[in-house]
């Protein structure tokens, strides 16, 4: 049941002006970053000029882009202690979420269709069990959670009809140093949820890939392109690319031998065009970013030092590094558009 406080704050936000991404210069996309000793959220144009920036308290991580008001929630480094609703207008805090007492923020979020419900991928601090925080955003109230049916969650996605995909990695971590416990028996899986939460589909690797944590998704025809990090042998040459439609086993798309080691093991980010055409993978460990086509098939590696985020706009690719670049990215590599001061963190959240 709803609390008179939270009936209130209700109100309260219900009578704030609501500002469409159109009065904040229509970004393209969203960008955590650090700029010399701050950390920050940009809005940034589909050539990567800054429209907005925003200071974050600490390293963020990803961000969640409300689907009509100008409103971004930006998520803490994983284990995070808060999520902070920011109105991209007037660069001011709306709300600092706070996870429940035993929950932390897995660093990724997602709003409903509508915008009424955000989504907040958590854990349980102790056992790393998943969680998907119920957050109303009239006032940004915490109503209840979900069961992620596996261990670590991290990226959330809401495919267009409502249903959501959760990327559980299959890591139990411990809550305060992120010490790895479960390496050798971690059961990573990517499980599909109801508008409401329910179980509908769920599908695991081959045992022989139990070691591939399975991180971050993009939405991809009727399913997913999923990224992840293998955590076994590093001698071995494993794929870090997947595909997944409900109702079907999960292929991995391994690139061809000469190229299985180019990301050492690592995969931190991912998107695929809006044709559905291209799939590109970023890897900042390695340095580089991969090229595959719509079917997974891998068509080119690129060297990018500290290649952070990758994002599907309307007008192509794109990605952001560690020196502050934006990049266009597609079948005839890399070509740089603009380079910001900011250095670029992990992801880069599409807008459009």
């Amino acid at each position: 049941m709803a609390t008179r406080r939270a009936f209130l704050a209700g109100l309260a936000a219900a009578s704030l002006p609501r500002v469409s991404w159109a009065e904040v210069g229509s970004p393209a996309c969203l960008a955590a970053g650090k700029l010399g000793d701050e950390f920050v959220l940009h809005g940034l144009s589909a050539v990567g000029e800054s429209l907005f920036e925003i200071g974050l308290p600490a390293r963020g991580h990803a961000a969640a882009a409300h689907p009509t008001e100008a409103l971004a929630v930006a998520f803490a480094r994983r284990p995070g202690t808060f999520a902070l609703v920011l109105d991209c207008l007037t660069g001011k805090t709306r709300h600092q979420l706070t996870p429940p007492e035993g929950r932390q923020f897995n660093g990724h979020g997602a709003f409903s269709v509508d915008g009424a419900l955000l989504m907040t991928s958590e854990v349980v601090a102790e056992t790393s069990a998943g969680r998907v925080g119920l957050w109303e955003t009239a006032g940004f109230t915490r109503i209840g959670e979900w069961d992620s049916h596996g261990i670590g969650p991290h990226e959330i996605r809401r495919l267009a009809d409502g249903r959501i995909v959760v990327a559980n990695g299959g890591i139990e971590t411990d809550p305060n140093d992120r010490t790895k416990l479960n390496i050798d028996t971690m059961r990573p899986n990517l499980t599909l949820l109801s508008a409401e939460g329910v179980l509908l589909d769920q599908v695991e690797l081959n045992a022989e890939f139990h070691q591939n944590s399975i991180r971050h998704l993009a939405l991809h025809g009727e399913g997913v392109a999923f990224a992840m990090q293998w955590e076994g042998d590093k001698t071995e040459a494993v794929a870090q690319l997947g595909l997944w439609v409900p109702g079907q086993a999960a292929q991995l798309c391994p690139p061809p031998d000469t190229e299985a080691f180019a990301m050492k093991g690592y995969a931190g980010s991912i998107a695929v065009s809006r044709d559905g055409d291209l799939i590109a993978l970023t890897s900042a460990p390695a340095g580089v970013v991969m090229l595959f086509d719509g079917a997974g098939e891998w068509l080119a590696t690129h060297q990018r030092a500290d290649a952070s985020g990758v994002a599907a706009l309307a007008t192509g690719l794109r990605v952001t590094d560690g020196q502050g670049g934006v990049w266009n990215y597609g079948r005839d590599g890399l070509v740089r558009l603009t380079r910001n001061a900011t250095q670029w963190d992990n992801h880069l959240i599409s807008l459009t």
